[in-house]
């Protein structure tokens, strides 16, 4: 009997980015997180070095899904491994941009088909501290999820690192798009909004 994949698809697309750029003063205007960009990144290697050699390898990757997510932004000396300051010049860059968040949309399908009525989480990698909050959306039935930060007034995401977790009341969803997530993304003006997982 061959093997069928589940196929789990999740696309993120950016829309729009709400900046604090410009003069305005209306309540309005999103502020990105405060992150301290270099205790982030020794954040980091203490939960995902776990051989204690300064850099997330490739081995530990896939254990870091937000890391992982963003591996082809975080990885400057194109040694497919992740160090501290890797991940600290990442968030400067966030920082930068002064983008505070971005409209982004997820679609989810399984087993080929939309998945209707799944929440989407995506949780802050805890390397990033305490003030970026999750985003949460709720599919469609066509499977899409705006996503809006918790406790924002609009829908939206701030930049970070995130693991991304499903759920669906009344669904047998396997652990690994949940309680044990493969899945990551970046979220960043100038990121790749696409994640697929096509493994069974």
């Amino acid at each position: 009997m061959t093997h069928r994949p589940e196929c789990l698809v999740v696309l993120m697309a950016a829309v729009a980015v709400l900046s604090t750029q410009g003069c305005s003063r209306s309540a309005s205007r999103v502020r990105p997180p405060s992150i301290n960009a270099v205790a982030a990144g020794a954040a980091a290697m203490e939960q995902y070095d776990t051989n204690r050699d300064g850099r997330v390898d490739a081995t530990e990757l896939a254990n870091a899904p937000g890391l992982k997510a963003a591996l082809a932004n975080l990885d400057r000396n194109n040694d497919k491994c992740v160090d501290a300051d890797e991940v600290a010049e990442r968030i400067r860059i966030w920082q930068e941009s002064r983008v505070g968040q971005t409209s982004v949309t997820t679609t989810v399908t399984f087993r080929g088909q939309p998945l209707a009525g799944a929440t989407v989480v995506f949780e802050p990698e805890a390397c990033l501290g305490p003030h970026v909050r999750p985003a949460v959306g709720t599919t469609t039935e066509d499977g899409v999820a705006p996503m809006k930060t918790e406790g924002a007034d609009a829908p939206g995401v701030a930049p970070g690192l995130y693991l991304v977790r499903i759920t669906k009341d009344g669904a047998n969803l396997p652990a690994k798009y949940n309680i044990e997530t493969v899945l990551g993304v970046e979220v960043a003006r100038d990121g790749d909004y696409a994640l697929n997982d096509q493994n069974g």
